[in-house]
């Protein structure tokens, strides 16, 4: 994964969880997330950016996100969303702000289908 990757990944777990306010458990799957990538540096661009201004941060990380996934095939975008379904499931459960928020970037990736069905599946 190149450093831009490990960027967008990060960003979009992040993103995430501080929708409706980062906790102890969400810091704890991030901090494991940049272990497992060896993404520390990606992690502390992506908190600096979000606390640059944490009211704007999910539209700044969707625009840029965005901008991204544009060359993205299908399984990259879906496999993204759908890792990051399961690190909110990772602590016990996912709001409904976590999922509208993964919905409206499914929309914009225009794959709502997939994830819808994907996570019907789960």
């Amino acid at each position: 994964m190149t450093s831009d990757q490990k960027k967008a990944f990060i960003l979009l777990k992040a993103v995430i969880f501080h929708y409706h306010g980062l906790d102890e458990s969400e810091q704890a799957i991030l901090n494991e997330t940049a272990d497992k990538l060896q993404a520390h540096e990606e992690l502390q661009w992506v908190t600096e950016f979000i606390a640059s201004d944490e009211y704007t941060a999910f539209e700044r990380a969707r625009e840029f996100l965005n901008g991204l996934a544009e060359n993205w095939d299908t399984a990259t975008k879906l496999s993204y969303l759908s890792i990051v379904w399961e690190a909110t499931n990772k602590k016990g459960h996912i709001t409904e702000m976590e999922a509208t928020a993964m919905f409206k970037l499914a929309k914009d990736w225009k794959i709502q289908k997939e994830l819808i069905s994907l996570v019907r599946k789960k």
